[in-house]
């Protein structure tokens, strides 16, 4: 039977149904706005109180604000293993509901109990326990209903909703903070998304059985992109490259991590004689959120093309150059500068989450992604000990240079790194291999 020559309507329909999901689960990228009204500064030492709408709450240090935002990165990375365990056995509209809950449960959490513990526990613990689920839900089921040669794109449109939320969720908190204080923000914002997850997850439907995706409409010449191996999560660890494909991700991640955690101070401090920008310093994070979405589209989109690792190269070069130049851009006060330096790490970083699950998907079939994915996204949690190193290093020396040329030297590093990183062979086609290599000596 002849294959369709187009994806089926339904297949966009999962595709922007998980897009909606993440445009929720994104709200860790919008950090930054509540971490700019957490902070102790030289008129409320960590510690004191606040008053007025945020009455009950108190300043905290610059590394206390970054550990929620650690926090509910590495349990979102842990929570992916069982959430892609889930999707694969349950199907995606469980851990979508799940993800959902747990996420605004979290949040709601946070507003209500107005303390440091509060926010580790509701919006670190259960708000990395829902993202982890809910995101490990999202891709895979798209992934599956398209073929390889469209795999970068349509990854780039469901993880871009992850990266684009901080476009409206930066104002929208800066707007419920300021009108209804830190639990205000947190508690509304809880109860939107458990809402938009839950409805959305009901979307997201697998292809039914025996679905082969389209062709594509030319036949390419990349057989390895093409061949299509399921490996078992067991066989995976097996291999070099799924390390590998582990620190390319803390490579990709952590850049990106270190200036969404920091984008809205990192505006406050350059921009500090233009009024608007300092009273109104989320648009850095907003920005960003717009840069971040678009680079994962992108991304996905031109590694279709040229390839995964040439587009890995072309983002990490670029984006290790701006993040060594960060402190001087930073103290000449050049806001211009600035904008185009977070613009390219947010690119870079959300052209990694796109690629990355591709990279997976690629070398080791589609089959298993949810679990597969969730085992390579461990290296997304362990990339948060760079802003974790930064915000300590902020309390000890008054700035964040010497964690940016961390931060570069360790993507340069995964950079390398790529350009020697190959599908691996399966072991039938390593047998396949010998046996042709024994045919052509006889």
């Amino acid at each position: 039977m002849d294959q369709p020559r187009k994806v089926p309507l339904q297949a966009w329909v999962v595709t922007f149904a998980g897009t909606a999901v993440n445009l929720c689960l994104g709200i860790l990228y919008a950090w930054s706005v509540w971490k700019a009204n957490l902070i102790a500064g030289k008129d409320h030492p960590a510690g004191s109180p606040m008053t007025g709408l945020n009455a009950g709450w108190t300043y905290l240090t610059d590394a206390q604000a970054t550990w929620a935002y650690a926090l509910c990165g590495f349990i979102f990375a842990l929570f992916m293993i069982p959430g892609g365990r889930i999707q694969d056995r349950y199907g995606p509209r469980l851990g979508a509901t799940l993800g959902g809950l747990f996420l605004a449960s979290g949040c709601i959490l946070a507003g209500l109990l107005k303390s440091y513990v509060g926010l580790l526990l509701g919006f670190g613990v259960m708000g990395g326990i829902g993202m982890g689920l809910g995101y490990a839900a999202a891709t895979p089921v798209a992934v599956k209903w398209f073929g390889p040669h469209q795999r970068g794109l349509v990854v780039g449109l469901v993880v871009g909703g992850y990266g684009g939320a901080a476009i409206y969720i930066s104002p929208l908190a800066k707007y419920l903070i300021a009108d209804y204080g830190l639990s205000g923000s947190f508690i509304g914002l809880g109860a939107l998304f458990a809402v938009v997850v839950i409805v959305a997850g009901r979307l997201l439907t697998p292809p039914p059985p025996g679905y082969v995706p389209p062709s594509p409409p030319v036949s390419t010449s990349s057989k390895s992109v093409l061949t299509r191996v399921d490996w078992s999560a067991p066989d995976m660890l097996r291999t070099w490259q799924f390390y590998g494909l582990v620190f390319l991700f803390i490579g990709s991640a952590q850049s990106g991590l270190l200036v969404i955690a920091n984008a809205t101070p990192m505006l406050n401090n350059t921009a500090k004689s233009i009024a608007f920008l300092a009273a109104n310093a989320w648009i850095l994070s907003s920005f960003g959120g717009l840069v971040n979405a678009t680079g994962r589209i992108g991304s996905g989109l031109y590694s279709d093309r040229i390839g995964r690792s040439n587009a890995y190269l072309v983002n990490g070069v670029v984006a290790a150059c701006c993040l060594f130049l960060m402190p001087s851009i930073m103290a000449s006060g050049n806001v211009v500068l600035l904008f185009l330096a977070v613009g390219v790490a947010y690119w870079q970083y959300g052209g990694g989450l796109a690629l990355m699950p591709a990279f997976t998907a690629d070398y080791f079939g589609p089959k298993n992604l949810g679990f597969n994915y969730g085992l390579v996204f461990i290296g997304w949690g362990i990339a948060f000990f760079v802003p974790q190193l930064g915000g300590y290093l902020k309390d000890a020396t008054g700035s964040l240079n010497a964690t940016f040329y961390v931060s570069g030297a360790l993507l340069v590093s995964a950079v390398v790194l790529s350009r020697f990183l190959r599908r691996p062979l399966s072991p039938a086609e390593r047998a396949a291999a010998v046996n042709e290599e024994l045919a052509s000596r006889t």
